[in-house]
């Protein structure tokens, strides 16, 4: 497949990873990146950690350098929404586009392209209750939230965490190290209910109130208190007040998949449907990174949603590929972290579908392992503050590769020395 230019319409860590493949690989056509933010492409994943501690700086998130894209002729525009996109047609100067697509940006700029990429991301998910607009009412999901989020975050003393997932859990427990005092609310009946199995939520809910947080599970919220300046409480559905000056809601993210649907490619739930080459319903398009959904890319017929830095990557330089004529199947391990204090989680595999968990030390030395395994087959681990496990889970996975479950839970011998063929 020959393309003279290609746009990529996204401009974080699989847009990028994209691009940086694509002239890797030899492509030397015009390259565009496009993205809404005022920033060029930069890591997401410190902005609940180092830059809300103010251990990072905007210049030390920048996934590269401004000079690396001006060497490789790789532009990227930024604060440019894409407003419009489609294969066809007249440009605006009247010219007949024929096989080329144009996609229109907010400034009414017109980016016309013979290859197409996809990594629009997700946006958080909102919270939909009185006083939802009320000042210090916050989200994390871009620089921008995190500015306004460091903006308040020296003069909060009560922070209310609203959804007892990663990203809140992370600022939570950096709030704690800060000296504040912190609630966390969950609606489900366990934290992190999504990724990890009932030991692993128990025990953070444990480790978090060892360390002063509050955790609220089953919480039922009924509105905010406070006004368009400054929130100062979340009433809770039974008339409790729950003191805050900053909330911080994070119930989950939307796959953007709006420019999708104005090329008619298959959406399913706002994600952008691709096959394991990267590939929309239209093959002319390839899309990568959170807003997808892609077969599971350890084999078994189905689909997920991966939000995390290892499938940007990853699953970008299988969408390069394709853009260049390649059938590169998309086979890797599905990994994942979170760093909540001191207290390091790793995920290797994916957990779903499992039907049995071996505990793998003890979680009251907050250094353990969960192991999940399917039909006597390892799919999956959890490690806390264990590094040495979880590459041993890793590679096996990677290698097709499984562990007895009557072996796993004996902590004398190293995992890596219990991993046999599967």
């Amino acid at each position: 497949m020959a393309h003279e230019s290609i746009l990529i319409v996204g401009a974080g860590q699989a847009g990028m990873q994209i691009a940086v493949t694509l002239r890797e690989d030899g492509y030397e056509g015009e390259l565009t990146i496009v993205g809404e933010e005022p920033h060029g492409p930069y890591q997401r994943p410190p902005l609940s950690k180092a830059y809300l501690a103010g251990d990072a700086d905007v210049e030390s998130l920048e996934l590269r350098s401004p000079l690396f894209y001006v060497e490789r002729k790789i532009v990227v525009i930024t604060d440019e929404k894409v407003e419009s996109i489609s294969f066809g047609g007249t440009a605006s100067d009247g010219s007949d586009l024929g096989e080329r697509g144009v996609a229109v940006t907010s400034t009414g700029r017109e980016l016309h392209f013979t290859g197409l990429a996809l990594a629009p991301g997700s946006t958080p998910r909102r919270l939909p209750l009185p006083g939802a607009d009320f000042g210090g009412v916050l989200y994390l999901r871009d620089l921008a939230d995190a500015d306004i989020l460091r903006s308040r975050w020296g003069a909060a003393q009560n922070v209310v965490v609203v959804g007892g997932g990663f990203i809140g859990l992370e600022v939570a427990a950096g709030a704690r190290k800060a000296g504040k005092t912190v609630t966390v609310l969950e609606a489900a009946d366990r934290l992190i209910a999504r990724a990890v199995s009932a030991e692993t939520s128990e025990f953070f809910r444990q480790a978090h109130e060892r360390r002063g947080t509050s955790v609220r599970l089953g919480a039922q919220l009924s509105h905010f208190v406070g006004d368009a300046d400054q929130v100062t409480g979340v009433q809770l559905a039974d008339g409790e007040v729950i003191p805050a000056d900053i909330v911080l809601v994070g119930i989950g993210v939307i796959a953007r998949g709006e420019l999708a649907e104005q090329l008619g490619l298959e959406v399913i739930n706002g994600a952008i449907v691709v096959d394991e080459f990267a590939r929309t319903s239209d093959h002319r398009v390839v899309a990568a990174g959170d807003a997808v959904l892609l077969p599971h890319p350890l084999g078994g017929g189905t689909q997920v949603r991966l939000e995390s830095v290892q499938n940007a990557v990853d699953q970008s330089r299988i969408a390069a590929a394709s853009l260049l004529g390649k059938s590169e199947p998309y086979h890797a391990v599905p990994w994942f972290w979170s760093d909540q204090a001191d207290l390091k989680l790793q995920i290797a595999g994916l957990s779903t579908g499992y039907d049995q968990t071996v505990v793998r030390g003890n979680p009251d030395d907050e250094k353990f392992s969960v192991l999940y395994f399917r039909e006597g087959r390892l799919i999956a681990i959890d490690t806390v503050n264990d590094a040495p496990d979880y590459m041993a889970v890793r590679r096996a996975l990677g290698d097709g590769q499984t562990i007895d479950p009557a072996t796993a839970a004996d902590t004398s011998v190293k995992l890596k020395t219990l991993v046999i063929d599967a």
